[in-house]
């Protein structure tokens, strides 16, 4: 009889999900990941032309169409001086398939991966649907990752360290110090540096800066996407970018999995990366408006929360019991286990969502913290 593979029998649900299945349809959720600000216009009609022109009805390359790669290598130009070949890259079905084939393509049953914790959920879970080991470290007092902790954990097993600047849970925003000794680390012991830019351009204090900028060797691959700086978490647009070596083998999981990612969300993406950047810069404000109102409130209401840098997330340290307090009062957080086992005692608040809903949250959250203590 056919039962199920190990790899799949590791990966449970994940706990955010099992939170937002909890609450009310009433309920004030601040667990959400993503931005509740509508696709840019001129994406949107990027499709629309694209699909009325009869250009999204068949398969594009693997790698993504000509343009779109070109918008992507000319999007690292602009934004950083870097010089990205469009041959070394591929379009993905949004951050999680380029993550996903970034570990399917280095990692051999057994060895070991890196990662923050707490961390984005995923990392757990797609090392181990890669075979690999989890190798979870803790963070620094202020949710950074430190890059002596990476290197201190690195074996003769280690295939792969994971960095994710700005993060997600935390919204710490890695230094331009880590960044180098993080390239540093990739290229004297010979390791993977993924680096999860999925948040990217939104940071509020300091500068995104990517280990790719420093790294001496090629052993540091790149994932991004639409998905944040665009508000296209329903496009499903991400994309890859390393060496061509490293593309090359990445692409021979893709092609397989994925054949290539939907082509009226190739052609929004090149829209979105090529037009006009106001309505990044305009939501990325509203998030800094937002992120000084929440941690304010939470401060109010005598929790200790670092203030995030970038992403629109915020992790306050919570007494026992808090999160099913507040959850029982219908406001959605996620506990800060569902990110890693150095979590717990956390919570992690997202402000994706209107400040109305924020300001009223504060106050239910401000009840709930003194029913606990």
């Amino acid at each position: 009889m056919t039962e199920f593979s190990r790899r799949v029998e590791q990966v449970s649900i994940s706990g955010i999900r099992e939170v937002f299945e909890a609450a009310s349809e009433d309920a004030i959720n601040l667990g959400i990941g993503q931005p509740d600000f509508p696709t840019p216009a001129h994406a949107r009609q990027g499709a629309i032309e694209a699909i009325e022109a009869g250009q999204t009805d068949a398969y594009t390359s693997n790698k993504g169409t000509q343009s779109l790669r070109d918008a992507i290598s000319a999007k690292y130009d602009r934004d950083y001086d870097l010089a990205i070949d469009p041959e070394d890259v591929i379009a993905t079905s949004g951050g999680s398939e380029a993550l996903h084939i970034a570990l399917e393509a280095h990692v051999d049953p057994g060895q070991e991966v890196i990662f923050p914790d707490p961390g984005f959920v995923a990392y757990d879970a797609l090392t181990k649907i890669a075979d690999g080991t989890p190798t979870p470290v803790p963070l620094r007092e202020d949710l950074t990752l430190d890059p002596a902790t990476v290197e201190e954990a690195i074996t003769d097993e280690t295939a792969a360290f994971i960095v994710n600047s700005p993060a997600n849970p935390t919204g710490v925003v890695q230094s331009e110090v880590d960044m180098r000794e993080f390239a540093r680390i990739a290229d004297e012991h010979d390791v993977l540096c993924i680096s999860d830019e999925v948040y990217e351009h939104i940071v509020f204090e300091g500068e995104h800066r990517s280990p790719m900028a420093f790294a001496e060797t090629d052993n540091v691959v790149v994932v991004s996407a639409c998905s944040k700086t665009y508000s296209m978490t329903g496009w499903r647009l991400g994309w890859v970018t390393g060496s061509n070596r490293r593309i090359e083998r990445m692409l021979r999981v893709h092609q397989y999995g994925q054949a290539c990612a939907s082509a009226p969300a190739q052609y929004a993406a090149e829209a979105a990366l090529t037009g006009p950047q106001e309505p990044v810069e305009e939501m990325v404000e509203a998030f800094e408006e937002r992120r000084d109102v929440v941690v304010d409130g939470l401060n109010d209401a005598g929790l200790e929360v670092p203030t995030p840098q970038g992403a629109f997330y915020v992790m306050p340290k919570v007494p026992e019991g808090w999160c099913d307090e507040v959850l029982d009062r219908d406001v959605v957080v996620v506990p800060g286990e569902a990110f890693g086992a150095n979590g717990e005692g956390y919570a992690r608040l997202s402000y994706a969502t209107g400040m109305e809903e924020l300001k009223e949250a504060l106050e239910i959250i401000d009840d709930a913290t003194r029913a606990v203590r």
